[in-house]
Formats: structure tokens, C-alpha cells, sequence
């Protein structure tokens, strides 16, 4: 009975959670319910985070059963070794943003929102049959969405959301087309009997990709991600960039190498020009923006589309026969997303600590690290992983990830080495755009000189602590925690890569006569020599620094103001004119004559790349066809009552016809 106590514990702790969450969703329609709903998602939280490392550490699953499906008696319910690992990452910081609360919202519904997200990824993550799992996918939508439209403040904001939910509708077509025919081909609904091979796979495949990609970012539906963010706080963003993204990242995975691991060899390829071209565009936008979280928005995609890239890498060598180095690739995904979701709430959470402080949610210099140099720590090494500074978590996943696409010459065919050459350009480009963003966000988030026009509302930002100090704990323990994918690299690949990812404090690519790090041996060394930098940072402070004023950009700014965020991304905007296409309005207007102006007005817009081409001509075509169908809206009830004869005529043809 002792080795199946972490299994009874952690089914146990899932069931507990889901009662937890369901009472804080009814608590937060009830008036005066904010701190009962509060509370109840953190009691279910705080289960769900002991159940989950229990075991990951004890290399067990989670198994039971969903006793309320009405379309199955018993729909099985297992939590494999990766479900546990990006569950319990996206339950950490989600456990941050409920503390945090929003800073926007209008009273409790807020939480009932994060309940029904919470629930929605509970049952992506476990549950094993096809109509309960695209009702939690639903779900997932529906709760995302209640949490920004409880932030909503004006009407250009809830354009975001509905934005939003109309792309996240179209992937929920795809998915369910993809699962209705994994259906018919294999006779049932569970996900233990899905296998498509040949064509038929890459089809369903590509089906998954369009399905899952909508919630990850995958072009095109990043241009999504902006507006909604930005119509919410950081909280919300913690949520839909943590424990959502997280379930959108393994569901795809499991689609692609479970259910079309053996599909067409070009589905890898088609994989993998899908992510590296996203994360290459999510990038490029990230860069461009003057907003905490349209910023953080476009990373999120970007990220997400890194850990896709290397899912397609994971496909292209089990597809070759290189199981083991499928399993490192797979493994480097299963990290990325990992630091990711720890380092992205961090962030989105010191955003609505900036909010707080009073200032706002734009980037610009205005003394955040002196107003709170705590919070700004923490912020600052979320930030390093993001930008994959060694030794963050972000660093060891991406290190990782060329080192499997280094191994491409182990590989028999010419397409598929070309396809990991070009994909590791394109996520070096991607990288290196990355560090420039976040540098971005240091340098104007949160240094400069304090304004006097801004309120000082210091702020602790507790949750941004620990969630940094979270990054720092799983870089230094990386060789020890790549244990906890043991068991999950085994069962999907039959070989043990995550062991051979790890030789004593040394992280190595399956041999370490090939490359090494230390992460941990690392840390100990950039301690000792931190008295360098410090020493030289005492002796410059004697120094008196000379002040010159600077091109603003167009934008009003505080006198004092060192640069901006047009400013910093200007010259990155010039050299990617054919991606950004920025249209740059200027004018005027004189009293007495040209010469003596007395207004000067400035704006900017950065055209998105898909919208003109795909989503506006959708919009303009529904537009004319319900002008084509108003007329159907007569308001005699003898006519809807003959329209309602029809359909249930044709319905009955149909039905006798399959007959």
C-alpha cells in the first residue's frame, strides 16, 4: 500500500482542489464575497501544489475517474509526469496572481474568472475522453474572458476581448473537428486508443496545430494577445501566460507525439517553420511596445512558440529513430515553459506593482527600483530568465534546445538537417531580440530618477520576491530536478534522456564529451566575484555624471526623462520596416502664421501583419452577409415557427437518409 500513498494523496488533493475552486466560483457572483473567494482558491491551490510535488517526487501519475460526465459513465481522469510539471509551475503562479489580486477589477467576479480558468486547465491537463475535454477547453476560454471583462473600464477595451474569444473560437472548431475524426477512425473516444499514422495524421496534426496555436500564439492568432492583455491587469496576464498556457503547450505536444507522432515525415518541418517564424514575429513586436503588458503579451507568444519549435524538433527525431534525443528535446520544452511561467507572472505581477505606485502601466523611466528595490530584484532576475542570461532557467532550457538542434547532423536526410539549421537561426534571431526587449524593460521600467508628478505608493511586491527567488532555486537544483522527468521521458520515448541530461552538478546534452554547463557551480562562482562589479560601481558613484538632453520620440515626457520606449526601439523599427510598416502622422496648428505654431501633434501606428490580409476581410465578409440575412428577422412568429418546420424536416431527411 506504501507505494500507492502519493498516488491516493495526489488524486485525492485534485478532488479537493476542484470543490475548493467550484465554491470560490459561486462565491464570487455573491455580493461581499471577495475575501470567501479569495480564499478558496488559495486553500485549493496550496492542496493542489503539495499533490502535485508529492508526486513528482515519488515518480508516480495521478489516476481516478470524472464521476459527472454525462456522456460517459466513467471518463478516466491521469495526470502523466508532464502534466504534473507544467501543473504544478502553472499552480505556483497562479498561486502569486490570486494574492496579488487585480488592481482593476470590479468587485469578486474577478475571482469566480481565475475558478472557472482553473477548472478548465484542471481538466485539460487530466481528463482522457474527447467531449470533457473540449468542454475544459471551453471552459478555459470562458474563464479568461471573465476575468478581463471584470477589468473592462471603456469599450475600445472589450474590443480586445472579443477579438480574443472569436480567434479562440476558431481553434476550438479546429480541435473539434480533429477530435470528431480521431473519433471515427478509432472507434472511441478515449484518449488510449488515439493513433493516426500516414496522411490522415499530418491532416488531424495540422488540425491540432491551428487548434492549440490559438491559445499559445502561433501565427496568426498572436495578434490576439495585445489587446487583450492590455484590456486587464498583470494578474489576469499571470493567469492566461501561466497555468493556460501551460495547458495549451502539453495538450499540443501530447496531439503531436502521441496521438501523429508516426503521421507524414513533413509535419515536423511544418511544426517547426510555424513556431520559429512566430517566435521570430511575437518577438519583433514585444520590442516595439510602450506597455507592461502588450509587451509581456508578445513575449508570451514568442516563448510559447520557442517550446513548440522544439516539440517539432522532438517529432523530427523519434521520427528519424533518435528516441533519446527526441526525449531531450521534448524534456528542453517541458523547462522552457517551466521558467517561463515563474519568470512571465513575475513581471506581469511587478507591473501592477508599478500601477499601484502610480505609475501606470506605460514604460517609461520614473524611479520604480528606488521607490521598491525589493520588488525590482525580483523583477530583475524574472527578467534574466526571460532574456536566457545564464544561469536562469530560461538560459538552461534554450541551451538545451540548440544543443538538440546541434545533434542534426546525426540525422540521415538533407531536408531535416536544413530544417534544424534554419530553425536554430531563426530562435538565435528570436533570442537575441529577446535580451534587447528585456533590457528594454530594466532600463525603462524600472531605473531612472524618481518624477515628482508621480504618487509614491510603495509597494512590497511580495509575490514578485519569491517568484524570483523560484527562478533562482530551479536554475541552481537544475540537475536535480530534471529527476522529476524521469518516469515522463521514459514512458513517451522508452529511454532514459533525462538522466543522461545530468552527470553530477553538470547539465550535458546526453554526453558530456559533447558540451556541459553547471548552473549550480555557476551561481557559486558569480558570488565570489560579484565584489568586482561592486567595487566598481563605488568607485564610479564618486564620479558627477554630465546630463544632455534627449530626443523624445513625440511623446510628452518628464524633463528629466533619460530616453523612451519609441526612442530604444527606433532603430530596430528602421532595419524591420517590411515586418513593422510604421505609418508616422504629423501636424500643426499656428494662430498667426506658420512660423509661430501653437499645437504640434505626433502619433504612430505599426501595422499588424495579419490582420489587413485575413482577419479584416472575415469581419467585412460576416458583416455583409448578416445584412444579406436581416431580413429573416421579420418578428412574425409564423415565420420563425415555418423556418423551425424546415430544419427539423431536414433533419429528419438526413437522419432516414443514414439509415
Amino acid at each position: 500500500m506504501a507505494p500507492d500513498l502519493p498516488a491516493v494523496i495526489g488524486i485525492n488533493g485534485v478532488a479537493i482542489a476542484a470543490v475548493a475552486w467550484l465554491v470560490a466560483l459561486v462565491a464570487g457572483f455573491i455580493r461581499g464575497g471577495r475575501w470567501l473567494a479569495k480564499l478558496w482558491l488559495l486553500v485549493g491551490l496550496v492542496v493542489l501544489i503539495v499533490a502535485v510535488a508529492r508526486a513528482l517526487l515519488a515518480q508516480t501519475s495521478i489516476s481516478g475517474s470524472l464521476p459527472f460526465n454525462p456522456l460517459l459513465a466513467a471518463t478516466p481522469i491521469h495526470f502523466d509526469g508532464a502534466a504534473l510539471w507544467l501543473l504544478l509551475f502553472g499552480a505556483l503562479a497562479a498561486f502569486g496572481a490570486v494574492c496579488s489580486d487585480s488592481p482593476v477589477a470590479r468587485g469578486p467576479s474577478w475571482y469566480s474568472g481565475v475558478a472557472v480558468s482553473l477548472l478548465g486547465a484542471l481538466g485539460v491537463f487530466g481528463v482522457q475522453e474527447g467531449a470533457a475535454f473540449l468542454i475544459s477547453w471551453e471552459l478555459m476560454s470562458l474563464g479568461g474572458a471573465m476575468m478581463l471583462v471584470s477589468e473592462q473600464a471603456d469599450r475600445d477595451s472589450a474590443r480586445g476581448v472579443l477579438f480574443m474569444l472569436g480567434l479562440l473560437e476558431v481553434g476550438s472548431v479546429a480541435l473539434f473537428a480533429a477530435i470528431l475524426w480521431l473519433t471515427a477512425a478509432t472507434g472511441q473516444s478515449l484518449f488510449s486508443g488515439f493513433a493516426l499514422s500516414g496522411w490522415p495524421g499530418f491532416v488531424v496534426a495540422l488540425l491540432l496545430l491551428i487548434g492549440f496555436g490559438a491559445k499559445l500564439g502561433l501565427l496568426p492568432f498572436y495578434e490576439w494577445y495585445p489587446g487583450a492583455y492590455a484590456s486587464g491587469s498583470g494578474a489576469s496576464g499571470a493567469i492566461l501566460s501561466g497555468i493556460i498556457l501551460n495547458a495549451g503547450y502539453f495538450a499540443l505536444v501530447r496531439g503531436l507525439i502521441d496521438w501523429c507522432g508516426h503521421a507524414h515525415a513533413g509535419l515536423a518541418q511544418v511544426v517547426l517553420a510555424v513556431a520559429v517564424i512566430s517566435a521570430i514575429l511575437a518577438a519583433l513586436y514585444a520590442f516595439q511596445q510602450d506597455d507592461w503588458r502588450r509587451l509581456l503579451a508578445f513575449s508570451s507568444a514568442d516563448n510559447a512558440a520557442i517550446a513548440v519549435s522544439l516539440a517539432g524538433s522532438a517529432v523530427l527525431f523519434r521520427v528519424h529513430g533518435q528516441e533519446q534525443l527526441a526525449g531531450m528535446a521534448w524534456a528542453a520544452g517541458l523547462l522552457h515553459m517551466a521558467g517561463h511561467t515563474l519568470a512571465k507572472s513575475g513581471l506581469l505581477l511587478a507591473a501592477d506593482n508599478a500601477f499601484r505606485a502610480g505609475r501606470g502601466y506605460q514604460l517609461r523611466q520614473s524611479g520604480l527600483a528606488r521607490l521598491m528595490p525589493w520588488m525590482t530584484a525580483g523583477a530583475f532576475l524574472a527578467a534574466l530568465s526571460l532574456a536566457a542570461v545564464p544561469p536562469s532557467p530560461g538560459f538552461i532550457s534554450e541551451w538545451f534546445g540548440f544543443q538538440s538542434l546541434f545533434h542534426g547532423f546525426s540525422l540521415d536526410t538533407l531536408n531535416a538537417r536544413i530544417a534544424l539549421v534554419l530553425s536554430g537561426a531563426g530562435l538565435a534571431l528570436s533570442g537575441a531580440i529577446g535580451v534587447a526587449t528585456f533590457v528594454k524593460v530594466v532600463g525603462l521600467g524600472m531605473l531612472g530618477r524618481q518624477t515628482e508628478t508621480a504618487p509614491n505608493r510603495r509597494q512590497l511586491g511580495l509575490n514578485v520576491i519569491w517568484l524570483g527567488l523560484a527562478l533562482l532555486v530551479l536554475a541552481i537544483g537544475m540537475p536535480w530536478w530534471l529527476g522529476a522527468l524521469g518516469q515522463a521521458t521514459s514512458t513517451r520515448f522508452g529511454m532514459t534522456a533525462a538522466a543522461l541530461m545530468r552527470h553530477g552538478w553538470l547539465l550535458v546534452p546526453l554526453s558530456k564529451d559533447f558540451a556541459f554547463i553547471s548552473p549550480t557551480k555557476l551561481a557559486i562562482a558569480l558570488i565570489a566575484y560579484s565584489a568586482v562589479p561592486a567595487l566598481i560601481v563605488l568607485v564610479l558613484a564618486r564620479l558627477r555624471p554630465r546630463r544632455a538632453p534627449v530626443w523624445f520620440g513625440g511623446l510628452a515626457e518628464p524633463a528629466d526623462s533619460a530616453t523612451t520606449a519609441l526612442t530604444f526601439a527606433n532603430a530596430l523599427q528602421r532595419y524591420y520596416g517590411f515586418i513593422y510598416r510604421p505609418t508616422v502622422t504629423s501636424s500643426s496648428e499656428h494662430e498667426i502664421s506658420s512660423y509661430f505654431p501653437k499645437r504640434l501633434i505626433f502619433s504612430y501606428f505599426l501595422a499588424p501583419l495579419f490582420g489587413p490580409a485575413i482577419f479584416k476581410p472575415s469581419v467585412r465578409s460576416v458583416s455583409w452577409l448578416s445584412l444579406k440575412l436581416k431580413g429573416l428577422q421579420s418578428g412574425h412568429l409564423n415565420f420563425y415557427l415555418s423556418l423551425l418546420g424546415c430544419v427539423l424536416v431536414g433533419i429528419l431527411v438526413i437522419v432516414l437518409g443514414v439509415l
